[in-house]
């Protein structure tokens, strides 16, 4: 199959061992990415190569093994199933797929494109080649299928599992089965995309451009108003991998095509930051917000940012729950109706991995907005990490995250969202971008801009800063203890900045080189800038003291749920069915040691555990608590001892002191001003 030179060079060099459990053990190059044709308006950050940048040992990585795990082990030919039927060619005997990928199921081949594009993926990240050969296969016979459309009845160009009929039921708005093709469609573009730019396989770029070019003609013959009417069909983000396909090739056309995808039923009140969002169906939009993103970087028209700015601010602060997600049954409801929808089928797992594309479009925009990375923080940490379930070898998800009292992961609504995903029978949206999410964990951890190294994300890895001759090594056990320590190697030499974020939940963090208390400004909710002439070894420690604190529900200020620095704690009820929100005193909270999260309460007169909802698996829980009286920073100490020298912080005055039970339930913002 064709493969740029680039790519044989990578193969020669690339070298992964595995263990016994199939876990990536050796080492290979960092692979680039193709380079952009267009370079991006309007940043002022820049993000690293996937491969520049490795997870080491922590719970990050072992998601990632997880699903590395699943990645090696499914079967190519039953994800070619349905587009192979489809194009009138031999499904060589494999068995088809259930759930949303089986033959008869409306909006069947949507995962495919997330697989390709979590392949690759693996491959840019660990150079593993199991995971590029299956990418490179898939888009081998993509391209067979592609070419069978004359035998198959179809235009040229086109590429799907359900037939280009239901293309022109939606464009006649008398499609009845269910199917949203576009947003099909919008998978396999991004896959293909993926696999061209991160593996470079050449022939990835030829079935893309040719089924680009099939939505170009598709489109350009309805008139504005038809093609409106067709976009309140789900369609994904096609204004968004149009634009990247623009930036890709320089080829305006894309652009063009791009544009055709703005929903201005959507956009017209955001770009007014008008929050008419009720009702809607929520990862519906959110990615057409990252195409506005997008579309600003490509043209510099501010309508796009705004439109993308906006969305994000009425999102996070009036149809967020405390551990970032949003929606209920898959919809945005009233602004501020928090309390009201903590139910089994609250944050869907789409949306909150589309947030975080969304939110890291935005921060590259404007590096100096710590709380964007806040935002990302609690939403990665709190909801996307405790999606998948770490007792499953295969790293299998959940589609929805309840919040109701005595809610359970993997137990839900029984239409397909409520169990844990499977090896070839569920393939929902969120298995999909699940996948995705568990194989770039890094890519936000650092950033850079010239002499200017950001950290954003408090995570056991390591950068390999290569156009400077720069290693850094983060060593933590962050967020148990609230320390991290980088390292840095190499050539080193000369004045450069380390520019760290100081979360909104800290107060009074420190940073130190080499044992020595740096000078720097530490506010929380900005970046405090380390800049020094550097040595191959200085060790940076950053101390950020956690304390515990409320994030107190928009609608209701008696229900609260518990944080503890970044963390979200929820309540262990085991087997227990709870029918209301237990009753918690707010001063009985303890925590139980140092080395975990483990703190304990009393709830409705009883003792209950308290632990990090991301660890909340097999057992019922409870996030979010009745709660009586107002907790204040300017009170007095509840208890709650701080912990802040269990990963080695350096000394300070408030060390050993108690912690404030702060109420953070400032201006209908669930988030609780932390951001």
């Amino acid at each position: 199959m064709p493969l740029s030179r680039r790519r044989l060079f990578q193969a020669a060099g690339a070298t992964v061992a595995l263990s016994a459990a199939g876990q990536v053990i050796g080492t290979s190059p960092a692979l680039a990415a193709l380079p952009w044709a267009r370079s991006d308006i309007g940043v002022s950050a820049y993000e690293f190569d996937l491969g520049q940048i490795r997870l080491t040992s922590g719970r990050w990585l072992d998601n990632q093994n997880r699903t590395l795990s699943y990645l090696r082990f499914v079967d190519v030919d039953r994800l070619l199933y349905v587009f192979r039927a489809n194009h009138r060619l031999s499904t060589n005997g494999a068995a088809a797929n259930g759930g949303w990928d089986a033959p008869s199921f409306p909006f069947r081949s949507h995962m495919q494109g997330h697989f390709l594009t979590a392949w690759a993926q693996a491959y840019a990240v660990l150079g593993d080649t199991t995971c590029r050969d299956k990418a490179d296969r898939m888009v081998a016979e993509l391209a067979k299928c592609q070419a069978n459309n004359g035998a198959a009845g179809f235009t040229s160009g086109y590429l799907s599992g359900f037939p280009e009929s239901d293309i022109t039921a939606l464009e006649h708005r008398t499609l009845t089965n269910g199917n949203v093709p576009y947003y099909c469609l919008h998978k396999t573009l991004a896959g293909l995309l993926d696999v061209w730019r991160l593996i470079g396989n050449t022939q990835a770029r030829t079935v893309l451009l040719a089924l680009a070019g099939w939505v170009d003609t598709r489109t350009s013959r309805l008139s504005a108003s038809q093609m409106q009417a067709m976009l309140g069909t789900e369609f994904g983000g096609m204004n968004a991998v149009l634009t990247d396909l623009y930036q890709m090739t320089g080829d305006s056309r894309w652009l063009t095509t791009a544009q055709r995808f703005d929903h201005a039923a959507v956009f017209n009140p955001l770009a007014a930051n008008q929050d008419q969002l009720n009702g809607l169906h929520a990862n519906t939009q959110v990615p057409k917000w990252i195409g506005a993103a997008r579309e600003y970087k490509a043209t510099g028209t501010t309508r796009y940012r705004d439109i993308a700015a906006n969305a994000w601010s009425i999102t996070v602060g009036a149809h967020t729950y405390a551990n970032g997600s949003n929606s209920q049954a898959e919809h945005f409801r009233a602004p501020n109706a928090i309390a009201a929808h903590l139910n089994r089928d609250t944050g869907e797992a789409c949306n909150t991995y589309n947030m975080l594309k969304l939110t890291r479009e935005l921060w590259l925009l404007s590096p100096a907005r710590a709380d964007y990375f806040d935002y990302y923080e609690n939403a990665l940490l709190n909801h996307l990490i405790g999606q998948q379930n770490p007792a499953d070898a295969h790293g299998h998800v959940t589609y929805f995250t309840p919040l109701n009292p005595g809610g359970r992961r993997g137990v839900g609504p029984a239409w397909g969202g409520g169990t844990w995903s499977t090896d070839y029978n569920s393939f929902w949206c969120c298995q999909g971008t699940g996948i995705e999410t568990n194989t770039k964990l890094m890519d936000s951890i650092y950033f850079h801009n010239g002499t200017t190294l950001f950290v954003n994300l408090f995570v056991p890895s390591t950068l390999n800063w290569s156009q400077r001759g720069i290693t850094v090594a983060q060593t933590t056990s962050y967020p148990v203890s609230d320390t991290t320590s980088l390292q840095v190697t190499g050539n080193v030499s000369g004045s450069w900045t380390m520019r760290v974020r100081i979360p909104a939940w800290t107060q009074g963090a420190t940073i130190s080189v080499n044992g020595v208390r740096q000078d720097v400004t530490t506010a929380p909710g900005t970046y405090a800038d380390l800049t020094r002439s550097w040595t191959s070894g200085d060790t940076v420690t950053v101390w950020l003291p956690m304390r515990v604190a409320m994030k107190v529900a928009n609608d209701n200020p008696n229900m609260r749920a518990v944080t503890y620095g970044p963390v979200v704690l929820s309540g262990d009820y085991g087997n227990t069915s709870l029918s209301s929100a237990p009753t918690l005193v707010l001063s009985s909270i303890a925590r139980a040691g140092t080395s975990s999260l483990a703190f304990t309460a009393t709830a409705n007169g009883a003792s209950v555990r308290l632990e990090p909802f991301y660890d909340a698996h097999g057992r019922n829980y409870v996030v979010y608590w009745n709660t009586t009286g107002q907790v204040g920073a300017g009170e007095p100490a509840l208890g709650i001892q701080n912990m802040s020298t269990t990963d080695g912080g350096l000394a300070d005055t408030s060390q050993g002191a108690p912690v404030v039970l702060a109420d953070d339930n400032g201006s209908n913002n669930n988030l609780g001003r932390f951001l």
